[in-house]
């Protein structure tokens, strides 16, 4: 199993560390935070997107097509009851020198990417206290 450490800094911030990265998160202002990194919702968000932008840019480069200009672009929706991200739509847009005989596999590959698979088949969640 793969570790991941999150300590608090101050305030609403925390460090989260992941190998030997580390990322911070906070909230906004208008929340009570200071406003000096995403919010733990936004990586969350920005987790499945950067995981489609991966397996599309692999399948471009596995298919000798262009990679120039390959964005993600994620907006999402929040809910309640309980609070979550309710929806997420992903747009995936790559050079108009992509084939249009090819989009229809990339779109296949990009939306099985493990985070998007994960959500679909979600992991079993346990939080419990040290």
């Amino acid at each position: 199993m793969s570790s991941i450490t999150v300590s608090h800094v101050a305030g609403d911030r925390f460090a989260i560390g992941i190998g030997e990265h580390t990322l911070m998160v906070d909230k906004p202002i208008k929340d009570g935070g200071e406003g000096t990194a995403p919010t733990p919702t936004e990586l969350f968000v920005a987790s499945l997107a950067s995981c489609v932008a991966h397996y599309a840019r692999r399948y471009l480069a596995r298919h000798q097509l262009p990679t120039e200009g390959l964005t993600v672009t994620a907006d999402y929706q929040m809910g309640t009851g309980p609070a979550r991200v309710s929806a997420v739509q992903v747009v995936v847009t790559v050079s108009p020198d992509v084939p249009a005989a090819r989009r229809e596999a990339l779109l296949a590959v990009a939306s099985h990417c493990t985070v998007h698979n994960s959500l679909a088949q979600p992991p079993t969640v346990e939080v419990s206290l040290a």
